[in-house]
């Protein structure tokens, strides 16, 4: 492990966006992020920094129409949240917002919400830290949706 270097998890994250005050807002009024710090280049409002107050990440929006639309649909990002029960009420509290997603799902390690979609079509997965499965090492997981999906409708059945 010598050769290894020391990291600390994941900084932030930094999706571009097309409109920057209705990005901050949606991530205000959906996720509860708070505005921390704002980049100003040139007079122009660029980007800004974001906190969540329970324990997410940290999370910049950066001023980028072409790349946001370039970004659109794609899951680059999965928020961790610390158990199922707290993936549950996230659904719920999303729902009660109005917002569409697939709802909570058993995935391969841990239980997953995925098909939240912010104003430029981000896709905004949540993925529990609490998993029900600990990989014994490197596993190859086949056809991972569709096993999942499986499991989901066993455990519903059970």
């Amino acid at each position: 492990m010598g050769n290894v270097p020391t990291l600390a998890g994941v900084h932030h994250l930094k999706p571009p966006v097309s409109d920057l005050e209705r990005a901050r807002a949606w991530y205000e009024s959906r996720l509860g992020y708070e505005l921390v710090i704002e980049f100003v280049e040139r007079g122009t409002l660029m980007g800004v920094a974001m906190r969540h107050p329970r324990g997410g990440p940290d999370l910049g929006l950066r001023l980028g129409p072409e790349r946001a639309r370039a970004a659109a649909g794609f899951d680059y990002f999965a928020i961790g949240v610390p158990h199922k029960a707290a993936m549950d009420d996230l659904a719920a509290h999303l729902t009660g917002l109005g917002e569409s997603h697939a709802g909570v799902h058993f995935a391969t390690i841990g239980w997953i919400l995925p098909d939240l979609h912010d104003l430029d079509d981000h896709e905004v997965r949540f993925y529990t830290v609490e998993h029900h499965t600990q990989p014994a090492g490197p596993v190859t997981v086949q056809d991972p949706r569709e096993t999942a999906e499986q499991r989901d409708l066993q455990q519903r059945t059970d």
